[in-house]
């Protein structure tokens, strides 16, 4: 019997999108290699950062207590006593009455508590004039206070950025322990189907998700395999199915939007394993299917090219996250005043693209198979499936692409 339309809550389809998930293996990778990826476990500091006490500015590291008081009428005078080189040691001490000249990120001499930088002194033959007070650790950084040595310095399930890679470097670390890059296979189905490099005739059309589905698995840190269009017939379907399971960690397959033909994805699946969900209480993407074939995650995307991408947003990211290990995070979004009603049907979870110009969200109405309604959109508007609709002059959260 089809389980087609006995539609599951959103909440419900991404809890059984994370059910299906097989944890990726870890493995190493260099640091010039590690960008995008998701680290496995916690990076710790090998050393305190700095390793030693530094300056933040060029100036003259100084006792704080001996310009109490200063100011440009009555200046604070010390006496030089050297200078520190970059990259040397601080080997003079800074005592009562005296300072050393320390240029950025050099290090402090011992005695000193503060600096006064350069643009509030000024220098007379061997003694320099401070024009106001320093404060205790001013312009110096003290030895382990951005990382003290065994501290954590990037914890595990972080997508590392440039920033986090500039972290690593900081601790020592070449080789970075990371979980393996989830080969997602991606079939698209249906007889109408024609590659892009052909010219559509008659009722054909070209094939859009495969390339749109491939673009954001790789946005996400995954490797899409491609295996092209499969026309509706069960024996090829399941042919390329077994093909892509024995080889990838995930599959996505996307089209057949007719009940005949999502029954057969459908079928094909619990052939070989068991289909949780046939059907999402969301638009667009109703006719969505999560399963499991062979041990892995196969999600059955609808055809419309809009309604994929909702989807992929929507229930495949989620299931991602529990395959790579990524800590969950929530989309980017950005408050917009809403500058148009819009209706939804109450009960169903509603995704609305809608495009951002002067401050407002403004609805990009349209069926789900256009896809200039995509290109001219800057992101989504959620509506809740316990409400109907939102209404002009709201303040929404947008979802952007």
């Amino acid at each position: 019997m089809t389980l087609f339309f006995r539609t599951v809550s959103v909440e419900d389809a991404v809890k059984a999108a994370r059910s299906v998930a097989v944890p990726m293996q870890d493995e190493e990778a260099p640091l010039t290699a590690a960008y995008g990826r998701v680290l496995a476990s916690d990076i710790t500091a090998d050393i305190d950062i700095p390793c030693f006490t530094r300056s933040t500015m060029d100036g003259y590291a100084l006792a704080a207590a001996d310009t109490i008081g200063a100011s440009e009428s009555l200046p604070a005078m010390l006496r030089l006593a050297g200078r520190v080189g970059m990259g040397g040691t601080a080997d003079m001490p800074v005592t009562p009455g005296t300072c050393v000249y320390v240029p950025t990120g050099g290090a402090i001499p011992r005695g000193a508590d503060g600096l006064a930088m350069v643009e509030v002194t000024e220098s007379i033959g061997e003694d320099v004039l401070v024009k106001r007070p320093v404060a205790v650790g001013e312009s110096i950084m003290v030895r382990g206070e951005d990382f003290a040595q065994g501290s954590v310095v990037v914890c595990g399930g972080t997508r590392l950025s440039a920033r986090d890679i500039g972290a690593l470097a900081a601790v020592g670390t070449t080789r970075v322990p990371v979980r393996k890059q989830p080969l997602v296979g991606i079939i698209s189905t249906g007889n109408e189907l024609v590659p892009v490099s052909d010219v559509p005739a008659g009722g054909q059309v070209r094939d859009i998700n495969s390339y749109l589905i491939g673009a954001y698995l790789s946005s996400q840190g995954c490797i899409p395999e491609y295996y092209g269009i499969v026309r509706d017939e069960r024996s090829a379907l399941r042919s390329v199915l077994v093909r892509a399971l024995d080889r990838c960690d995930a599959v996505l397959l996307s089209g057949g939007s007719s009940k005949d033909d999502r029954d057969m994805t459908a079928d094909l699946i619990r052939d070989s394993g068991e289909v949780l969900v046939h059907g999402i209480s969301i638009a667009p993407g109703k006719p969505t299917i999560i399963g499991r074939a062979r041990g892995k995650p196969v999600i059955g995307l609808p055809g419309h090219p809009a309604s994929a991408l909702v989807v992929t947003l929507v229930i495949v990211r989620p299931l991602l996250f529990a395959m790579t290990g990524e800590r969950e995070h929530d989309l980017l979004t950005r408050p917009m005043v809403l500058a148009e009603n819009i209706p939804s049907v109450k009960g169903r979870e509603d995704y609305i693209r809608v495009r951002i110009h002067d401050g407002r969200a403004y609805p990009e109405f349209g069926k789900s198979g256009l896809i200039n309604t995509l290109v001219r959109s800057d992101g989504l508007v959620r509506i809740p499936a316990g409400m109907e609709g939102l209404e002009e002059g709201e303040v929404v959260e947008v979802i952007l692409w």
